[in-house]
């Protein structure tokens, strides 16, 4: 069954894309690393998968976000850029936690730029779009990832009572992999790789 899968889901996503990220796109790339928990996920190139599986990535959206069209994954990415969670999220806390619009945003890219819905240059341009914001709202990955973690509490508590209600992942999942993302001692970890302020640095092939 495993050897089924992986041949379901194709060559390893670095054979179709063999070119190293720069500094600023590994960072821009990293804005999703909170969501991408699942031992299929890459963290260190645009494509989302370490191997490709662009049906998964279609499917997902459509599931997910009832994103079946170029025109619908702008309009989600432009509603998380604008308002997104964090306004329910102030409502109800005081504090709009951008980080966990952005997260999302950075991941629907990905997986749109996976299954084709938008081109690569394209998807750059949507992660380069919600840099500035990011950027002048937090000072490290750790604040970054205080305000995630806040975001995904309002968001599992909307869910309370609605059919929903059990399909997030448990928060101390989340947690725990948030914890493993700001880790030193974690070489893989991609807030590693690109520290918050190499996006304020000279960009560079790494």
């Amino acid at each position: 069954m495993g050897f089924w899968n992986w041949r379901r889901r194709g060559p390893k996503a670095v054979r179709r894309y063999p070119d190293a990220l720069t500094a600023h796109q590994l960072w821009m790339v990293s804005l999703s690393a909170p969501v991408s928990r699942d031992r299929t996920a890459s963290r260190t190139t645009l494509y989302p998968f370490t191997r490709i599986d662009d049906d998964s990535a279609r499917a997902w959206l459509a599931e997910q976000w009832e994103i079946t069209t170029r025109e619908e994954l702008v309009d989600r990415l432009d509603d998380l850029a604008r308002t997104g969670y964090r306004a329910r999220a102030y409502r109800l806390t005081g504090v709009a936690p951008l980080a966990w619009d952005a997260a999302l945003y950075a991941d629907i890219t990905r997986r749109g730029f996976a299954c084709g819905m938008i081109g690569e240059g394209d998807a750059w341009t949507a992660l380069k779009n919600i840099v500035p914001a990011v950027v002048g709202t937090y000072g490290s990955w750790g604040a970054y990832a205080d305000h995630y973690l806040l975001g995904r509490q309002v968001w599992r508590d909307g869910l309370r009572g609605t059919p929903d209600a059990d399909f997030p992942a448990p928060q101390a999942a989340a947690d725990a992999h948030l914890r493993s993302l700001l880790d030193p001692a974690n070489r893989a970890s991609p807030w590693n790789l690109a520290p918050w302020d190499a996006i304020r640095q000279p960009d560079r092939r790494r």
